[in-house]
């Protein structure tokens, strides 16, 4: 569980909801559409799948669901990183879509 308050908390995860959903919309695919509401954020892809990035406010962690398999991550110097792998968010989002799409996706700068 993070240390972040519960303000700090909401925050943290709702800029960063919000700037992906909003980084999402700037790709301009027509593969998938991208949908945040009430703390989570729905991918839903043409052919089938469906992700889910959402605040989990009383673990005060985002999780992430893609396919079969899920990720919680913790706010840690200024990043979101996976409890038991180590990864970074928007990496890990990156990496799922573009897998999904059979391309490489960039969210940030």
């Amino acid at each position: 569980m993070s240390n972040l308050s519960e303000s700090e908390f909401e925050l943290q995860a709702d800029r960063t909801l919000s700037d992906m959903v909003e980084r999402l919309a700037d790709l301009e695919a027509d593969e998938f559409e991208a949908d945040l509401a009430s703390g989570v954020l729905k991918i839903d892809f043409d052919d089938g799948p469906t992700f889910v990035v959402n605040s989990h406010r009383a673990a005060r962690q985002i999780w992430m669901a893609a396919g079969a398999t899920a990720w919680h991550f913790d706010f840690n110097e200024g990043r979101w990183i996976a409890t038991k792998t180590k990864e970074e968010l928007w990496s890990m989002v990156e990496d799922r879509i573009g897998q999904q799409l059979g391309r490489a996706v960039s969210l940030r700068d």
